[in-house]
């Protein structure tokens, strides 16, 4: 299982990667090996500001529908707009290409109360 050691994560399995005082977000592939086959994520909240553990969005997958959680406050910028077309993304590529979500940040203290990645693997059991 891959937990890339540059990223913070939430016990929700989302991942963050913060460049600057702009982040993005996805699920970890912890999460989508849970999940299954993605079939379809919705984002309707490009433009609003939200806070730490808000509903971003949802995740649909062939056997579930979950709830995407904001790991840190902040505006949603964007949606990753390959994920319309090819929402697989997520199973075949959770940390590059299937991103979900850019944010900029309103709190980069909150960053501090995440997930290392060795927290993170002995959170899931690895």
């Amino acid at each position: 299982m891959n937990i890339p050691s540059n990223l913070k994560y939430t016990k929700e399995h989302e991942w963050i990667k913060v460049e600057g005082d702009v982040a993005l977000i996805g699920v970890t592939e912890y999460a989508q090996s849970e999940l299954g086959d993605i079939v379809f994520i919705e984002v309707e909240t490009v433009g609003e500001t939200l806070s730490a553990g808000d509903t971003f969005g949802t995740i649909e997958a062939v056997k579930t529908v979950s709830d995407l959680y904001l790991p840190v406050s902040g505006e949603i910028l964007e949606f990753n707009e390959s994920l319309n077309s090819s929402p697989e993304l997520v199973n075949s590529d959770a940390f590059g290409e299937g991103w979900i979500i850019k944010i900029k940040l309103s709190n980069p203290a909150e960053l501090d109360s995440l997930l290392s990645a060795d927290a993170y693997a002995e959170l899931i059991g690895i």
